[in-house]
């Protein structure tokens, strides 16, 4: 059996309480090496046999798998965040099921949550935005026809950009076909690891600070004007509004 584990954002305490039963129980551990918190693996067996897939190829892993599947022990594939994002683990499924090998996936505490909590904020104000858009920059991997970030800016949003900071310049001019040029934005480095760092701006100004602050990767990128301080009460705790499990009072 083969469970990739989603191990969160940084902090090893913010891995699932079943991800991390798996990483214990686990003969054998690839993980993700370049992002995921080698603490995560604290309590894995004495004999377990540990990957870094940093430096391995979707051959060596998928073999790694097949050995383990062979000689019945249970694999846990440790990605950052949450794996349904950016993890590619769809080629790493459609093998297994290629070979017959059954696998679960645990879900993750993404890093774009992690960049919220950070920054103690909410992506869905009333008033202000009902939409969270996660997307990235268009660089060496293309992204479709339409999911431009220029495309997707017109919306105006509530977005967290992935695997981009590096090219902030390029990220601001095509941000600013939809967003005002005052928009607010943030940059959260490492969200909830020890060395977590936050810079804060507007579109007008995001990019040089984030340069002064030599942010060039790991870094989650969110824009909207979720991160102002202006919106609507929400109707959920609206002492006049009334809804299944309360009514409306005068």
């Amino acid at each position: 059996m083969v469970y990739f584990i989603g191990a969160g954002p940084g902090d090893p305490e913010l891995i699932t309480i079943k991800g991390q039963r798996l990483i214990k129980e686990a003969d054998v551990i690839i993980y993700a090496g370049s992002l995921v918190n080698r603490e995560v693996l604290n309590g894995a067996k004495e004999n377990v046999e540990i990957y870094n897939s940093a430096g391995m190829t979707l051959e060596e892993v998928l073999e790694v798998m097949r050995k383990a599947e062979a000689e019945d022990k249970t694999v846990a594939r440790v990605h950052t965040g949450d794996p349904s994002i950016y993890g590619a683990i769809r080629e790493q499924m459609d093998a297994l099921d290629e070979m017959g090998i059954r696998y679960e996936v645990v879900p993750g505490v993404s890093s774009f949550v992690a960049a919220a909590a950070a920054l103690k904020k909410e992506f869905t104000l009333p008033g202000v935005s009902q939409t969270v858009i996660l997307t990235r920059l268009e660089g060496r991997t293309e992204v479709p026809e339409g999911e431009q970030l220029r495309s997707l800016a017109r919306h105006g949003a509530s977005m967290a950009i992935f695997l981009s900071v590096g090219m902030i310049d390029r990220v601001v001019e095509e941000l600013l076909e939809g967003y005002p040029p005052d928009t607010p934005v943030a940059v959260v480095q490492k969200a909830s690891w020890p060395d977590q760092k936050i810079v804060i701006g507007t579109l007008k100004d995001i990019a040089q600070k984030v340069k002064n602050e030599n942010i060039t990767k790991t870094a989650q990128i969110v824009v909207g004007d979720f991160l102002g301080n202006d919106y609507e009460l929400s109707k959920l705790y609206d002492k006049t509004f009334s809804h299944e499990f309360r009514s409306a009072k005068e």
